[in-house]
């Protein structure tokens, strides 16, 4: 796998050639090829996107467990730590801008677009729509057509309050961890990480439960409108995330109770509590813009 000699740390790891980045696209081709024709009616479609996935998935687990067999082998010196840390970066900043695009259109809906419809250009078609934001009934919303079903908004109290609770609590279980990793305490680091693994898990069963109540409770679904629709982009693909980071987080538990990382040594588990901290902050703005403003 490198040029260097056996047992020596090379200045910079070259590995050898690998099958898994083809491998990996070959999984995604049959995940976006089923997912597409599924949507359209093809029953077969649902299969390819299974094994797709499946397939998507081994190749992952075998690619982390190289690349781990790799770093403890000693494989990985200053420089791969130093490209592993801009490669984490760049990742969390194209994150940044993925939800940056959708607090954008947020943004754009409620101090542009719902203004725009109730203006006067437009009050000699929609004479009974009412610029407002949030709304709670159809013609109160971008639908002056009235094709919305009247909906409750979502607000703070209680299920979103207690999940920021949840988030925060698990930001100061993590940088307790990550203390007690540098201090050499791996005991009491295993044991705040899986704190901080539980809270995550804790957050999605009680998202999942504020979903439920949404929907059946206040007739709030993804077709309630622009409310509906950025409603759940946002709380949905932040769910997502927060699923990733539990998963990440969970792994390097894991790989901690095998005696992986030293005080020295652990950018794995610094990435993977950046992500986690990046998720927090992100669950901050939601929770201010979506469920107060």
């Amino acid at each position: 796998m490198s040029s260097s000699t056996h047992g020596a740390t090379p200045y910079y790891f070259v590995p050898g050639p690998s099958r898994h980045p083809a491998m990996a696209a070959l999984g995604l081709f049959f995940v976006i090829l089923g997912a597409g024709q599924w949507i359209n009616g093809a029953d077969w479609g649902k299969y390819s996107l299974a094994a797709g996935m499946v397939g998507w998935l081994f190749v992952l687990y075998q690619w982390f467990r190289d690349a781990v067999a790799e770093s403890q082998g000693g494989q990985y010196g200053h420089k791969i730590d130093i490209s592993y840390r801009w490669s984490m970066t760049w990742f969390i900043f194209s994150e940044v801008m993925f939800f940056g695009a959708f607090f954008t259109a947020l943004w754009w809906a409620r101090a542009h677009s719902v203004p725009e419809l109730g203006s006067l250009n437009n009050a000699i078609l929609w004479p009974d729509f009412k610029a407002v934001w949030p709304s709670m009934a159809a013609g109160a919303t971008a639908s002056p057509a009235g094709i919305v079903e009247p909906f409750t908004t979502m607000g703070p109290f209680w299920l979103p309050t207690i999940n920021t609770a949840l988030l925060l609590t698990s930001g100061v279980t993590l940088t307790i961890a990550h203390h007690a990793l540098v201090a050499g305490n791996r005991s009491k680091t295993i044991a705040f990480m899986w704190i901080t693994v539980l809270l995550g898990v804790t957050f999605l069963g009680v998202q999942g439960y504020e979903y439920y109540h949404a929907y059946s409770a206040y007739n709030l679904k993804l077709s309630s409108g622009i409310f509906g629709s950025t409603f759940y982009m946002l709380t949905g693909f932040h769910g997502f995330h927060v699923l990733v980071g539990m998963l990440m987080l969970l792994f390097i538990t894991l790989r901690l109770q095998k005696g992986h990382f030293t005080p020295e040594r652990h950018f794995g588990f610094e990435g993977a509590a950046w992500y986690w901290h990046f998720v927090d902050v992100v669950w901050l703005g939601l929770y201010i813009l979506v469920y107060w403003l």
